[in-house]
């Protein structure tokens, strides 16, 4: 799948970090390295905070294509894309539906439902929702958290149905939509996915064992205590499944380009459970997506490149065809 290519080639590059979104430190900290690591293999890579600009002056630049650091709303859930779409830019990562779905947690379980990929039972809470009879469907511990946002922001682990309404309000500060999800008690791990179709590969998986099993904002991001096994000392045929399971829910979606699956394995039978699917993946001294390409050969450039390569715009029929 790697192919080499002169930095020349790639023309003017607008690398997009920042936003407006809440998980703007991080996208500052991911778009930070990426624009380092492509400007040290020579392309003509340049900073661009769409919080700071407006789309006017992203089409002044005339980048010939961009590089999506932005994670979260207004830069990875479609909107963005839509925009380079008008504009003809091309773009890292899946194109506007594939990241509209995957922003949406529970529009993205649904769609791995009808497939039959295993998901944590979840449904959509409201302010009225029944509490205990939102408890006693999906068992307790149960998981609340945002639709629409990543990076664990507004989680809570809800241990008893009197914290229900608690979780609910933070996660709602957040997002108007909120979704419970059954616990999944084992082990964490998550894969990195490049390509598209069926040229699509999935990288080594990476097991997350975080400070008594909370893999918050903190310990993703700033923690140097969270511990990151990669290779992940899985059986060989179970990483293989597990690989396989999350390029399916990538294929599910439709991506291209680049995302992450979020996997959680049950402890009492070793049933893996797909969380999410992640579009534009941090890439921080801390992210995932560039220790799993480091074992699997790759460095930080190299990879930076690879995702740069791929960026496209979404397939439109074709302008030959016409009417019988």
């Amino acid at each position: 799948m790697m192919e080499n290519a002169m930095p020349t080639s790639f023309g003017k590059v607008g690398v997009l970090f920042g936003g407006r979104s809440a998980e703007r430190e991080v996208s500052l900290m991911s778009g930070g390295g990426v624009l380092a690591a492509l400007l040290g293999k020579g392309i003509d890579a340049h900073p661009f905070d769409p919080a700071e600009r407006s789309l006017a002056e992203l089409a002044a630049q005339k980048f010939d294509r961009v590089f999506i650091a932005l994670h979260g709303r207004y830069g990875e859930d479609g909107t963005l894309q839509g925009a380079l779409e008008q504009l003809g830019i091309p773009y890292t990562g899946p194109g506007v539906l594939a990241s509209a779905i995957a922003m949406d947690k529970a529009m993205t379980k649904r769609i791995w439902l009808a497939d039959g990929l295993p998901t944590p039972r979840f449904e959509s809470l409201t302010a009225q929702s029944d509490w205990a009879a939102v408890a006693a469907r999906l068992g307790l511990p149960l998981i609340v958290k945002p639709a629409h946002e990543g990076s664990t922001l507004g989680l809570t682990k809800v241990v008893a149905a009197d914290q229900l309404p608690a979780a609910y309000a933070l996660a709602a500060k957040l997002d108007k939509a909120v979704i419970a999800e059954e616990f999944i008690a084992g082990m964490e791990l998550t894969c990195a996915l490049l390509g598209q179709g069926a040229a699509a590969v999935a990288l080594p998986l990476i097991r997350i064992i975080a400070p008594d099993d909370n893999y918050d904002y903190q310990n993703k991001y700033f923690s140097d205590t969270t511990q990151y096994l990669c290779p992940s000392g899985l059986p060989p045929a179970q990483e293989a499944e597990i690989r396989a399971l999350a390029l399916a829910s990538y294929r599910a979606l439709g991506c291209r380009g680049w995302s992450r699956a979020d996997v959680m394995v049950r402890a009492s039978d070793n049933k893996p459970f797909l969380l999410e699917i992640n579009t534009s993946p941090g890439m921080t001294g801390h992210s995932l997506v560039p220790m799993a390409a480091k074992v699997a050969g790759m460095s930080y450039e190299d990879l930076c490149c690879e995702i740069l390569r791929q960026a496209a715009l979404d397939l439109t029929p074709s302008t030959d065809w016409k009417p019988a």
